[in-house]
Formats: C-alpha cells, sequence, structure tokens
C-alpha cells in the first residue's frame, strides 16, 4: 500500500520536473542565438518560421490527411503578399493579411472538393497541385519575375519598427512561432481538437456520433493553409527574394519529416522537429560525400527507436525507468 501510494504521489512530480527540464532547455535554446554568430541567427530565424510553417502541417495531418504540397501554400502567400505591397502600396501587415486570406480562399475551394480522396489518392493531387502552383508562377513572368522572381522585397515594419537585422527579425519570428505553438496546444485541448483528433483515429466513427468529417477536414485544411501562406510572407520579407523553385518539392518534403521526426500526435513534434531538422543538413555539410547518407541514418534510427517522434523521449525514458525500478 505505501509503495503504491509514493509511486502515485511521486509519477507527477517527475512529469512536471521533467517539463520544468523541457522548458529550461527550449529557453536556453531560444536565447542562445543573440549571443551566437550571425550564421547561427540566420539559422535560428528559419527554424521559427519552420515551427509555425509545420504547425499548419500537422494540424492537417492531425485530420487524417498528409498534404505533399504544403510549399505551394507558402508560395501562394509569399507571392500574394509581395504582389499586393508592391502594386497597392500596403504595409506590410496588411499585404501578408492579404496574401494569408487569398491562400486560405484558395484551400477552402480545394479542400472541398479534394478532401473527399483518402490516403495516398490525396497525397497525390497535393504533389499534383504543388507543382501546378510552380508551373503557373513560372509561366506568368509578367507578375511573378519567371525564373527570375523578385528581388528588392522590403523588410517587415510594425508600428515604425523595420525588421531589417537578424536579430530584430529573430525577435519577430520567435514571437510568431510561440505564438503558433500556444494556438495548437490550446486547439487540441478543446473539444474542436478532439474532434479532429477522432477523426484522425476513426473517421466511420467520428461521423457515427453526428461530427462532420469532412467539414473538420476542410477546417483543419484551410487553417493548416493560411499558417503556412503566413509563414510565406515572412520569409519574403527576410530573405528579400523569392522565386518558384524556393517553394519546390523537396521543400514539402523536408517539411513532413520535420513533422514525423519531431511527432505526427504531439503539440511539440513540430517545435522539436524544426529545431533538430533545420540546422541538422548545415552540421553534414563539410562532410558532402557522405552528408545524405549521415542524414538518413539520422532520420531512419530516430524512425525506428523512436517511432512518435522525438517528442515522445521524456514518455519514453519514463517508460524505461519505470521498467528498471518497478
Amino acid at each position: 500500500m505505501s509503495t503504491s501510494l509514493s509511486i502515485n504521489t511521486q509519477s507527477p512530480v517527475r512529469r512536471h520536473g521533467m517539463l520544468a527540464l523541457g522548458l529550461a532547455v527550449l529557453a536556453i535554446i531560444v536565447i542562445l542565438p543573440w549571443f551566437a554568430s550571425q550564421f547561427v541567427l540566420h539559422l535560428a530565424v528559419l527554424t521559427a518560421l519552420n515551427v509555425l510553417v509545420v504547425n499548419g502541417l500537422a494540424l492537417i495531418s492531425r485530420s487524417g490527411q498528409l498534404s505533399l504540397g504544403h510549399a505551394a501554400f507558402i508560395a501562394i502567400g509569399a507571392y500574394v503578399g509581395v504582389l499586393a505591397s508592391q502594386h497597392f502600396g500596403l504595409a506590410f501587415w496588411s499585404s501578408a493579411l492579404v496574401g494569408t486570406v487569398a491562400t486560405a480562399i484558395i484551400a477552402l475551394v480545394l479542400g472541398w472538393i479534394i478532401l473527399r480522396l483518402k490516403g495516398v489518392y490525396f497525397v497525390l493531387v497535393t504533389f499534383a497541385f504543388g507543382e501546378l502552383v510552380r508551373l503557373v508562377l513560372l509561366d506568368f513572368s509578367a507578375f511573378t519575375g519567371g525564373a527570375n522572381g523578385i528581388t528588392g522585397i522590403d523588410p517587415a515594419a510594425l508600428l515604425g519598427f523595420t525588421f531589417d537585422t537578424r536579430a530584430s527579425f529573430y525577435a519577430l519570428a520567435l514571437v510568431v512561432a510561440l505564438l503558433s505553438v500556444l494556438i495548437m496546444h490550446g486547439l487540441f485541448r478543446s473539444p474542436l481538437g478532439h474532434a479532429i483528433d477522432s477523426v484522425a483515429d476513426n473517421a466511420g466513427l467520428a461521423e457515427s456520433t453526428g461530427l462532420s468529417v469532412h467539414r473538420l477536414q476542410v477546417f483543419a485544411f484551410v487553417c493548416g493553409c493560411a499558417m503556412a501562406a503566413f509563414g510565406g510572407n515572412l520569409l519574403a520579407r527576410y530573405i528579400g527574394y523569392i522565386s518558384p523553385e524556393s517553394f519546390n518539392i523537396s521543400i514539402s518534403v523536408g517539411l513532413i519529416i520535420m513533422l514525423v521526426i519531431g511527432g505526427r500526435r504531439s503539440n511539440w513534434g513540430p517545435l522539436v522537429g524544426a529545431i533538430v531538422l533545420t540546422p541538422l543538413p548545415e552540421l553534414f555539410r563539410g562532410a558532402v560525400q557522405t552528408q545524405h547518407i549521415f542524414y538518413g541514418a539520422a532520420l531512419i534510427l530516430i524512425l525506428r527507436f523512436l517511432p512518435g517522434g522525438l517528442a515522445a523521449l521524456p514518455q519514453a525514458v519514463r517508460s524505461l525507468a519505470t521498467r528498471r525500478n518497478p
């Protein structure tokens, strides 16, 4: 009796201790780039933007679908936002809103049609849509600049402050990334989030309880694509240049890998996946001949021993400790 009581009272303490440790490590990772080199700061900006975009992909995934054309919605948001700014003189936040809303409308129309497809058929259609968007951007060069893209994009500005340095833009990207994490955390603790998860678990059972599977998937698809579009706006303002090749299929594949490695069903998965996998190719860049081997081996090992993604590592450690100390 006393042993059982001791275990039950200590396990919440252990969980809170692991959470506190994780938050402390995250705080160090977040603060460190401001005291590091410009290259590290650049990687930190890209990581923060990837957190936002992968959260959008995670929202779609948790509704039971997997998009292989997520980069297309980043591109639509970026191009529409930049063109709205350059041709109509809109400020950054107004143009970003236009790009995000335009992308959401396209996602609504597309999603309403294709979300009745399941499995590989949906994946193939999203892949085809991504290639279609890239070809349209190449062909309509009068508006998009074609293969040359659009250069000289003004940096983001808010209330008279211009985010024209890496340090200042990292602060902006970090706030947006953390907000996206909090939004996802709040959503999937709400009845709406539970309904979306239930669709992925068993669509037939969810439908039988009165939930509209199609509408829930459309909602997740539209919101996920809107998050990608806003990330595209931020990326365009940070880099100052966009082109169709900036949003090719390899970008979509990379985002899926971040999601899977981080943890598809975890609120922390996109954050962990982006933090680990955004800088990982740079660590292997010195080994030009073998970097893809190292990268692939790292992915295989993570998937083999942590099928729930890196976000499930604390739970795996607790389970191992429990087995060793029953």
